[in-house]
């Protein structure tokens, strides 16, 4: 796979590990020297819109800002900004033809709200939990938490805040959950959570009959539902595919539905991927009688 198709899949931001697993050295080497990819941690390389980001802000003053500060950050998202966005005090004047090349928010920032050339860590997460849209926010928030953010400074974020955007930034805050591998399941787990009647965890064990013990992505045990985000990152060969049908075939037996979507359907199509999920929601909680899943 090109690296230019491959990096949005894995939400702008992978280790070299990855990268070279699905593609090849040469071809990370030759992003690197291109300037298509940037190192942005030991073993850690983002698209080049970490570096669009800083030189536009550089261009305006500003501050890299929402998504764009995100993958500064090292954070994975679910929408790789088309231009860099870059926050500007409310009274700073751009002329027309620069704001074109950039996505300006008028914002005041404190001196202790910025790290460099960029909203530091803490003020991102707020941004995006205000600004985004739950899916794409949540996804970052998730990557924050794996990269080690505390979870309990971005709850005290949300409970201080106020104004606009602080309702959706508490409800970022109330789901954000480390456990989530990537934009890809965290995006599946945003469409679950607009679904009447399901609460679903993510990476919860599940154990049963011929041996099943396993993670799935997502899990509602109540219902004894399984949403799993299927990810060509883990079907690298037949052994892999072959311990996945395996997996699936047990959790059949034991009892279980499992829905498998594709990255294209959860990033791409939600509404289709929600009716889905609700059809067999509604389907489960008219005909379920089984007790719930052990622990």
């Amino acid at each position: 796979m090109e690296i230019a198709t491959l990096m949005p899949i894995l939400g702008g931001v992978a280790t070299r590990q990855l990268i070279v697993r699905q593609t090849s050295r040469r071809a990370l080497d030759d992003a690197v020297e291109s300037g298509q990819l940037v190192r942005v941690a030991r073993g850690r390389y983002a698209v080049a819109g970490v570096h669009e980001g800083t030189e536009a802000a550089l261009r305006v003053a500003g501050h890299v800002c929402l998504a764009s500060a995100a993958l500064a950050h090292g954070w994975k998202v679910k929408v790789i900004p088309e231009r860099p966005q870059v926050a500007v005090p409310k009274d700073r004047r751009i002329a027309s033809s620069t704001r074109g090349l950039m996505g300006l928010h008028w914002i005041d920032l404190r001196d202790d709200q910025v790290e460099g050339l960029a909203t530091d860590a803490a003020t991102t997460l707020e941004m995006c939990g205000r600004r985004l849209p739950y899916d794409e926010a949540l996804a970052i928030a998730d990557s924050a938490l794996r990269d080690g953010f505390p979870r309990q400074r971005l709850a005290q974020l949300a409970h201080q805040a106020s104004g606009p955007g602080s309702a959706r930034l508490r409800r970022v805050a109330a789901h954000a959950d480390r456990r989530s591998a990537n934009p890809f399941e965290s995006v599946l787990r945003a469409i679950a959570h607009d679904v009447p009647g399901l609460s679903v965890e993510p990476q919860a064990r599940i154990r049963g009959r011929l041996a099943l013990d396993v993670r799935p992505d997502l899990v509602d045990r109540c219902l004894r539902i399984v949403l799993e985000a299927d990810s060509f990152e883990w079907h690298g060969d037949r052994a892999a595919l072959r311990r996945d049908a395996r997996r699936y075939d047990l959790l059949v037996a034991d009892g279980w539905v499992v829905l498998r979507f594709a990255w294209e359907d959860v990033m791409h199509d939600p509404a289709w991927v929600r009716s889905v999920i609700t059809a067999v929601t509604d389907q489960r909680t008219k005909g379920l009688t089984q007790p719930a899943a052990r622990a």
